[in-house]
């Protein structure tokens, strides 16, 4: 059967990545010749399969992995970052600082890769948390439930900017439709979460953390930053331009309105890469240029941020690889010969998969993209909005971290949790944003 043979597959990369210590797109990469073998794939096309599906995948989100990749890094580098999040804290006050650190997050959130995120705001949640005496998992849970949102849900983040490409969504749609559902799952799983692991594991509140591991963090007098009105329009840039191109084709599809040269250029320049492209140019001027920095610093920052998703690619495209396996080697056919006639919604079997996976995987990005290879060839059966079932798919990525995921281990060390303690915070919490950001993106499905 198919699933069995899928099933030994990932069982094989568990083994290979956790027991060997393999790197994870070796990992794939193996799993994927020995999966192609087994489906009984023709010897000629394993090669090609696997080629298709890495360069494909690659193909479609590089330039705007490695665009965000780089505008992030200028916006931390600047001081852009620190100044959002400070401006925000001042503003708020210490009554209400967890909202204050939420919206901070989800703002550079949507800028940075969540582990960029994490290692640039865990210092300022540290001060901010000494300075008042509070408890750093107070703030520490709302600032990881942005990120981790921001990530599963927005493009430009890897997960769903890939799957939207597999799916053959608009990313606009993808970026608009998060964006509802991102929101209150944000308001649920951080402020109102944090209430309840307090309850669950009040010790855990009393830990203070330590993060010596990040070494020496760049920081800045907030003189010396860019000011907060042009630091929040530059990292909502690529989110504004395709949003609004998005909002527009969305009228036009809506009122019928003929086709022309003016649309066009809109559809053009709301697409992803365009957009990231001119946020980019945008955030060199302001970021850099307007406030007297070398480009060649501004551009130093720009090579690093590229040598450190080059892995992160990689894998990307492993991912791909082992998807385009399923799909060719038939197991997508089985799986939607099994559902036909199904009353199951695309968006919920998205789901489901993706939370197998990603429990089974421990890695968000490989599980997503997996799912895909399972879920494609259910969609020419069903009229379920593509960009739906690509929150869906992202939704069921992010749940129940565990051991198998680095972020498990990254929240348990700088917290200074215990095991228990992790699993009852930050495992807890990544359920909590995969089910509520299910139950958003259903009763969107309503409407749209």
């Amino acid at each position: 059967m198919p699933l069995f043979i899928v099933a030994i597959g990932i069982v094989a990369l568990l083994l290979l990545i956790m027991g060997l210590k393999l790197n994870t797109f070796v990992s794939l990469i193996i799993v994927s010749f020995g999966v192609a073998l087994a489906l009984g794939m023709p010897l000629d096309d394993i090669v090609k399969t696997i080629e298709e599906g890495l360069g494909g995948t690659l193909g479609h989100i590089a330039l705007i992995f490695g665009l965000g990749a780089m505008l992030g890094r200028l916006i931390a580098d600047s001081g852009g970052a620190q100044r959002i999040a400070m401006t925000l804290v001042n503003k708020f006050g210490e009554k209400n600082i967890q909202w204050a650190v939420v919206i901070a997050s989800f703002i550079i959130g949507v800028a940075l890769f969540f582990e960029v995120g994490l290692v640039l705001l865990i210092p300022i949640v540290f001060a901010i948390s000494k300075e008042l005496k509070i408890s750093i998992l107070f703030l520490g849970i709302p600032m990881v439930a942005a990120l981790s949102v921001t990530h599963g849900f927005l493009p430009p983040h890897p997960g769903p900017t890939a799957i939207a490409g597999e799916y053959g969504a608009n990313i606009g749609e993808v970026l608009l439709y998060g964006f509802i559902v991102a929101i209150p799952t944000v308001l649920v799983a951080g402020p109102l979460f944090t209430k309840l692991a307090k309850k669950i594991v009040p010790q855990s509140f009393t830990k203070t953390g330590n993060i010596a591991s990040l070494g020496e963090q760049k920081t800045f007098k907030l003189e010396e930053t860019p000011g907060f009105g042009i630091s929040v329009f530059t990292a909502m840039l690529p989110v504004i331009i395709m949003s609004i191109s998005t909002i527009i084709t969305l009228l036009q599809e809506t009122t019928g309105l003929q086709d022309n040269g003016v649309l066009a250029a809109i559809r053009l320049i709301g697409n992803a890469s365009t957009s990231m492209v001119i946020s980019l140019l945008v955030a060199i001027y302001t970021m850099g240029i307007a406030r007297k920095i070398p480009i060649k610093t501004v551009m130093d920052s720009c090579s690093s941020a590229i040598t450190q998703i080059g892995m992160m690619l990689l894998i990307i495209g492993g991912g791909g690889a082992f998807k385009q396996v399923l799909i060719n080697g038939g197991v997508g056919d089985y799986v939607a010969e099994l559902f036909k006639g199904t009353s199951m919604s695309p968006i919920l079997l998205a789901w489901v998969i993706a939370a197998i996976l990603r429990i089974s995987l421990g890695s968000a990005t490989v599980a997503a993209l997996s799912t895909t290879g399972l879920v494609i060839p259910m969609l020419g059966q069903t009229d379920a909005n593509l960009a739906l079932v690509v929150l869906a798919t992202g939704a069921g990525s992010v749940i129940a971290s565990h051991v198998n995921d680095a972020g498990f281990w990254m929240f348990k060390e700088y917290f200074g949790l215990s095991m228990k303690e992790t699993f009852a915070t930050w495992t807890l919490l990544e359920t909590f944003i995969s089910v509520a950001g299910l139950g958003f993106i259903l009763l969107m499905s309503l409407v749209v």
